[in-house]
């Protein structure tokens, strides 16, 4: 009878934990084309359009006030319940949770930090470059607005560009520069197109951002997506740091450098590659035992070897790497009647009506 062993679910998750982590094969990391730098080039002169047309209060910023003295959020009023929830897609703290963990997922799935890396850095970029635009030009919003036609430039706001609209441009759209394939790509290109522009045209319906708040923000935002190629070879280095870091502190464990506590607590960090699925033993290793010579018991006789009664302790094997235990021969047990009655030639079994 042979017994099988079928892997569970648990089973399955720690053999891919005890992988070592690597960058898949089929992933290409996105270059800086020049189809990329001609839209780059291209929303850069939009964004920078958009900055002289709010200092010279020019005819956009009429077209604030002319959006803003119109109230969308009274006219429409029936949708102002469903766009309140609308508008947290382009908040920041919600957002980054939401697609860190699906970018976490991705990472242990592939085996590589660079989608967390890439989310980090591009957000990073993202509270740089925003931020200091908008302290930079203090705009107050429309709720704030003291003087009718004005641009309400440099009046200690935070207002220009909408961090809203950027924020979703650059999170949802960071899933699209990260798709593995190119039809997912096109589709995340799409729903993310959507979600930022829906993000910011319900900031504009609340009232909380002029127009070019939102044109600027889209612009911001698109303008960190497209030059994300350039900061690849930053992404792969701290990619290659941390694993370094990772490495140097798997082998103070164990050569035994770190506190026992401590130790504890980053064994099953560190254990995730191929070389720390087994874990040493604690104590003094005992010499390895000689084996016993055979003993026969006498003449025609098989030799039976006699083992220890005392084994040595065996490293901790994970539950992947146990073979399964198949019987050999027969579990029925042995019959000395029947092993006789096959000696002397005769049946075992009575012969019925003799």
């Amino acid at each position: 009878m042979r017994t099988e062993h079928f892997l569970t679910r648990l089973d399955r998750a720690f053999a891919r934990l005890d992988r070592e982590p690597e960058r898949p094969a089929h992933l290409q990391t996105p270059r800086m084309s020049r189809h990329r730098v001609v839209l780059l080039g291209s929303t850069l002169a939009f964004y920078l359009a958009i900055v002289v047309a709010v200092l010279t209060t020019s005819w956009l910023v009429r077209l604030d006030w002319q959006i803003m003295f119109f109230r969308p959020y009274e006219q429409w009023p029936q949708l102002h319940a469903f766009l309140d929830y609308l508008v947290v897609l382009g908040q920041r703290g919600p957002t980054a949770v939401m697609v860190a963990a699906w970018l976490g997922w991705r990472s242990w799935r592939q085996h590589t930090l660079r989608p967390l890396i890439t989310l980090g850095v591009s957000l990073l970029l993202l509270n740089i470059t925003v931020g200091a635009v908008k302290l930079g030009l203090g705009r107050l919003g429309p709720h704030y607005a003291r003087e009718i036609g004005s641009a309400e430039l440099f009046a200690g706001g935070d207002i220009f560009p909408s961090g809203h609209t950027a924020n979703a441009v650059v999170t949802w759209g960071i899933l699209a520069y990260l798709a593995s394939t190119t039809v997912t790509r096109r589709v995340l290109s799409v729903v993310s197109a959507v979600v930022s522009l829906s993000v910011g045209a319900t900031t504009v319906y609340l009232g909380t951002h002029w127009v070019s708040d939102v044109l600027l923000g889209w612009s911001a935002g698109l303008l960190i997506l497209l030059a994300l190629p350039w900061f690849e070879p930053l992404i792969a280095r701290i990619e290659a740091y941390v694993f370094e870091v990772r490495e140097r502190m798997r082998r103070r464990v164990e050569a035994g450098l770190v506190p026992e506590p401590v130790a504890a607590a980053l064994t099953p960090l560190l254990s995730a590659g191929g070389k720390w699925q087994r874990r040493r033993p604690v104590g003094p290793v005992a010499p390895a035992a000689q084996p016993a010579p055979a003993a026969t018991a006498g003449a025609g006789h098989s030799p039976v070897t006699v083992r220890p009664a005392a084994h040595l302790p065996r490293p901790h094997v994970i539950r992947s790497e146990r073979t399964p235990v198949t019987p050999a021969g027969s579990r029925r047990p042995a019959h000395t009647e029947r092993a006789g009655a096959a000696a002397r030639g005769t049946s075992a079994r009575p012969v019925a009506g003799g």
